[in-house]
């Protein structure tokens, strides 16, 4: 699903213009990266939560000549689901 059209669902089930919407979401997505960014964790609750994580450094391969490389150490977000949504799937 794009940003679109989760926007259009948004505005459909709200009755609000798809303009309001899109600002709202797009408000939301900032502010989700700047709280990722400055504490490292959002929690939504029965949702889930967002984590970021240190990846470490590590050796791989290049598929195509086989030969390893490093891959350097990284920031990553996980998601962890919350029990709601963990419960919608069984």
């Amino acid at each position: 699903m794009t940003k679109a059209e989760l926007v259009s669902r948004l505005a459909h089930r709200t009755g609000l213009k798809k303009v309001d919407v899109d600002k709202v979401v797009s408000a939301f997505l900032e502010e989700a990266k700047e709280i990722l960014k400055e504490e490292g964790k959002l929690t939504l609750t029965g949702f889930g939560t967002f984590r970021v994580v240190e990846r470490a450094a590590r050796e791989g391969r290049n598929p195509q000549t086989g030969e390893p490389i490093k891959i350097p150490a990284t920031k990553v977000v996980r998601f962890k689901p919350g029990k709601d949504l963990k419960n919608l799937f069984g």
